[in-house]
């Protein structure tokens, strides 16, 4: 096998062009993956790879689960500094053929109390990322983005869920068919606001729960707030009104969860 030494081979434009533009990645269908833990949590769950860049200067051997079906590209150090993302990543990166998962997909995968966490409009990638980290945390059943600002395959977001967004079933999809597929099965939807609400370990969410957030900076719609079957806040005891969507997500999924055991 030969091995890539320029960073203008076409390959290497290619992976770079994948990981820089959401165009590019809904053009082809193919979005990128880095490190072997991602890698390796990502065909796991169900994900084929299209094409694997392997440094051998980095990791001598390709690991055991990498599949034979996938092509493999061998790269030198230089070419693979070029094309990481960040340190520590073991000298695997991967092509992976997309696959979206719809809202009818879901229902052979909900258990007796499902719990289900749902952003609206939330845009920073490491945010969703670090939610989608909570949600597996939580063993929550899927997350719902709804009305996307960012792809659910953007480099940042993948590297922020350190490979949660293949572990949890993440769907993408409009505020009004998720709402109405949570009303349709029974959900409690919750939605997390300072306005008209409950302390959040006021509220039941032992049955089939929907925990709703929105932004930081302007919350939820009335959409959510008019289709919720209760308001919930977070005691804010200090001088600000609100904490990081991300670490808000936390507590409401592992407070579900307290009243589950």
């Amino acid at each position: 096998m030969e091995t890539i030494r320029s960073g203008q081979n076409p390959k290497i434009k290619k992976l770079l062009e994948l990981q820089a533009k959401s165009k590019a990645r809904r053009e082809s269908g193919l979005f990128v993956v880095e490190g072997v833990r991602e890698i390796e949590h990502c065909l796991e769950a169900g994900f084929e790879a299209d094409t694997i860049f392997h440094c051998p200067e980095i990791l001598p051997q390709l690991p055991s689960w990498v599949p034979s079906a996938a092509h493999i590209e061998e790269v030198s150090a230089a070419v693979y500094a070029k094309v990481a993302y960040r340190e520590g990543t073991e000298g695997l990166i991967a092509e992976i053929r997309e696959r979206k998962l719809t809202l009818d997909d879901l229902d052979c995968k909900l258990g007796k109390a499902p719990l289900i966490m749902v952003l609206e409009s939330v845009e920073k990638p490491g945010n969703l990322g670090a939610v989608l980290r909570s949600a597996d945390a939580a063993g929550a059943d899927a997350v719902f983005i709804c009305d996307p600002l960012t792809d659910i395959y953007n480099p940042n977001l993948i590297r922020a869920s350190i490979g949660a967004v293949f572990t949890v079933p993440v769907i993408a999809c409009s505020s009004e068919d998720a709402i109405s597929w949570l009303r349709k099965r029974g959900f409690a939807i919750l939605t997390a606001q300072l306005q008209d609400s409950s302390l959040y370990y006021e509220s039941d969410m032992k049955g089939a729960t929907a925990i709703v957030m929105g932004t930081e900076s302007t919350g939820l719609s009335d959409l959510w707030r008019r289709a919720a079957t209760a308001h919930i806040r977070i005691p804010m005891l200090g001088r600000l009104d609100s904490l990081n969507v991300s670490v808000s997500a936390a507590i409401l999924l592992f407070e579900a969860i307290r009243q589950r055991q």
